[in-house]
C-alpha cells in the first residue's frame, strides 16, 4: 500500500526535469532504495532479521533518501515516509516511536534546505506511517500470544478430561473389583457346603462385573452420573458383603446435579477403602443438610473402627476426591475417628448458588 507514495519519485524521472545522467542515478537510486525498504520490512515481518542485519539495512534507507533528495531535489523527500514506516515495523517500541519523530524532523529540515518549506501533505504521512506500523506489530503481536494461549488452553482441556477419566475409572474399577473380590471368597468358603449360596455370589459376580463394565463405558464417554441414593445402597450391599456391620442412611436431601455426583463418587471411594484397607468391623455413613455462615450444605461422613489408610500421604484416590469435591464447590476432610478408626467428611454446597 506505502508503495503508492513513489509516484511523485517516478513523476519526477519520468517528466525529463534531469539530465541522463541525473535521469539514471535516479532509477538506480530508487530501485536500490526500494529493495532495501522490501527487504528489511516485509522480510523481517515474516521471518525476524538478526538485530545486526535490521540495523545495517536500517541505517541504509535514510542515507539512500538523503542523497537522492540533495541530488534531484523536493519529489524525493516522500521516501522518508518508508523511513519512518521502516523504523515502526523493525525497531523496539520506545525506540520506534523516538526514530519515527527524528526521521520527520529529519524530513522537515532538509525541505527547508531545498527550499520547499514543510510540506504538511508529508508530515502527516511519515508519522501516520510510522505509528500505525507500531499499532500493526502490536496487534501481530497480540494475535500470536492468543494463539499460544488458545493453544494453551486446549491442552489443559486435554489434561483435565485424562484427569476425569482417571478418577472415573480409579473409583469405578476399585470398587467394583473390590466387590468382586470379596463375592469370589465368600464363594469359594461356601462351595463345599452350601453349593446353592455359592452359586448366587457368582450370580452376583456376574451382575456386578456386567455393571462395571456398563459403568466404564460411561465413564468414557462423559456420560456418567452417578446418584447418591443409588450409591447409598450399593454401599451397604459392599459392607455387608464383607461382613462389616453397615449403618447406611435410607434417604438423602436433594442436591444439584454436580454436588450429588460428586458426593456420590466420594461415599463410593470411601466405602471401598473401608472394604480393602482398613479391617474394620463396623461403618456408619450419614448424609445430614447443615446450614453454615456460608450458605445451606449437604455433608457426608463415613466413619469406621478400623485402622484407616495406611501411609501418611493420602492415595490417587482421595486426591481425586478433593479434587473432584473442588471442582463442586466442596471440600473434604479426613482423620482419625473418636475410638480409633477412620473418618472422612465430605461437604458439598447444598444449592448452585452457593458453589459460586
Amino acid at each position: 500500500m506505502w508503495l503508492v507514495f513513489l509516484g511523485d519519485p517516478v513523476g519526477d524521472l519520468l517528466a525529463g526535469h534531469h539530465d541522463t545522467a541525473g535521469t539514471v542515478f535516479g532509477w538506480a537510486g530508487l530501485a536500490a532504495f526500494t529493495l532495501t525498504y522490501l527487504v528489511l520490512v516485509f522480510r523481517h515481518t515474516s521471518r525476524p532479521l538478526a538485530r545486526a542485519v535490521v540495523l545495517m539495512v536500517l541505517g541504509v534507507l535514510p542515507v539512500i533518501a538523503c542523497v537522492l533528495c540533495l541530488a534531484l531535489g523536493e519529489p524525493w523527500l516522500v521516501l522518508f515516509v518508508y523511513v519512518a514506516v521502516g523504523c515502526g515495523a523493525v525497531l523496539p517500541m520506545r525506540q520506534a516511536q523516538i526514530a519515527i519523530l527524528v526521521v520527520t524532523g529529519a524530513m522537515v529540515a532538509l525541505a527547508a534546505h531545498l527550499g520547499a518549506g514543510p510540506d504538511i501533505g508529508l508530515v502527516v504521512p511519515a508519522l501516520l506511517g510510522g505509528f500505525s506500523m507500531t499499532g500493526v506489530r502490536r496487534l501481530v503481536r497480540t494475535t500470536r500470544e492468543l494463539r499460544r494461549a488458545r493453544a494453551q488452553v486446549a491442552q489443559l482441556a486435554a489434561n483435565e478430561e485424562r484427569l476425569r477419566l482417571a478418577r472415573d475409572l480409579h473409583d469405578l474399577l476399585g470398587h467394583s473389583l473390590s466387590l468382586i473380590t470379596l463375592k469370589s471368597e465368600l464363594a469359594g468358603r461356601m462351595l463345599p457346603d452350601h453349593p446353592d449360596k455359592a452359586a448366587d455370589q457368582v450370580a452376583d459376580i456376574e451382575k456386578v462385573s456386567r455393571q462395571a463394565l456398563v459403568d466404564v463405558r460411561e465413564a468414557v464417554t462423559g456420560y456418567r452420573r452417578p446418584r447418591l441414593a443409588a450409591e447409598l445402597a450399593g454401599a451397604r450391599v459392599a459392607l455387608e458383603a464383607a461382613d462389616i456391620a453397615a449403618q447406611v442412611p435410607e434417604e438423602v436431601p436433594a442436591l444439584p446435579e454436580a454436588q450429588e455426583s460428586a458426593l456420590a463418587w466420594t461415599l463410593r471411594e470411601a466405602v471401598t477403602n473401608v472394604v480393602r484397607h482398613s479391617g474394620a468391623r463396623r461403618c456408619v455413613v450419614g448424609v445430614v443438610r447443615r446450614d453454615t455462615l456460608d450458605g445451606p450444605v449437604v455433608e457426608l461422613t463415613v466413619e469406621d473402627d478400623g485402622g484407616g489408610p495406611s501411609g501418611a500421604a493420602p492415595g490417587n484416590g482421595l486426591t481425586g476426591l478433593a479434587e473432584r469435591l473442588a471442582a463442586a464447590g466442596g471440600t473434604l476432610d479426613t482423620g482419625a475417628a473418636r475410638g480409633g478408626g477412620f473418618r472422612l467428611v465430605a461437604r458439598v454446597p447444598a444449592s448452585v448458588g452457593s458453589a459460586a
